[in-house]
């Protein structure tokens, strides 16, 4: 199956899973996502994939999703909710830090196997967790500041929702991405590629970005069933 397939399904399937949760478990469905896409993004963002021609990570799909999370809380709950899902992955990325340095602190048993493997991919954690961290947690909260800003200056009217939703995420992903790539890649890899890679970052961020447009719309008229 070619990258552009798979970049399309994870989009569908990333998205549809926030509203899946929503629907089912109400707002800590949404905390739940927004948990799981900021590890899981940490550890994808660490392959690099080539996408229609272009450069790019395999973590940018999950990683954008978490904006529709907020988005979501902000909508539907307020801006203490949001800033609520923000500080949880937050706090739970630092444990995600704190757990996989721990466990490469442990000396392997002489039929181990995976210890060397998992010494490639949690040695970048440092790095990677950290910038995303800083990235995260400015990129979030200017988004959920953006999003009521733009609300307040338009109204709480349905026909402005997507400019409240693209608005704050789409400007909020390109801080995010400038953070997150200069402190996570610099230096790791030539300066062609790693420019490649900032520009496409953010910009299949954006795709994302515009495509969870109709999903907002539908969360907005969804009833929780733990609400």
């Amino acid at each position: 199956m070619s990258n552009e397939l798979i970049f399309v399904g994870t989009v569908l399937i990333y998205l549809g899973s926030v509203l899946l949760l929503y629907k089912l478990f109400g707002k800590n469905g949404l905390f739940a996502f927004a948990i799981f896409g900021t590890i899981l993004g940490n550890i994808a963002v660490c392959k690099c994939v080539d996408l229609f021609g272009l450069s790019t990570t395999a973590g940018n799909v999950l990683y954008a999703s978490t904006f529709l999370v907020t988005d979501i809380l902000s909508e539907k709950y307020g801006k203490k909710d949001a800033q609520k899902a923000v500080m949880y992955s937050f706090s739970t990325m630092l444990l995600w830090l704190l757990g996989t340095q721990l466990i490469l602190q442990f000396t392997p048993n002489a039929n181990d196997y995976i210890s060397d493997s998992l010494q490639v991919v949690f040695g970048l954690v440092p790095r990677i967790t950290i910038a995303s961290l800083i990235g995260f947690l400015c990129s979030q909260n200017i988004d959920v500041f953006l999003y009521h800003l733009i609300w307040k200056k338009t109204g709480d009217s349905k026909g402005k929702l997507w400019l409240r939703n693209n608005g704050s995420t789409l400007t909020s992903q390109l801080i995010d991405t400038v953070i997150f790539t200069f402190l996570a890649f610099w230096g790791t890899y030539p300066t062609g590629v790693f420019f490649s890679i900032l520009i496409t970052t953010y910009l299949f961020k954006a795709i994302v970005a515009l495509a969870d447009t109709p999903f907002i719309y539908i969360a907005r008229k969804i009833n929780p069933r733990e609400d």
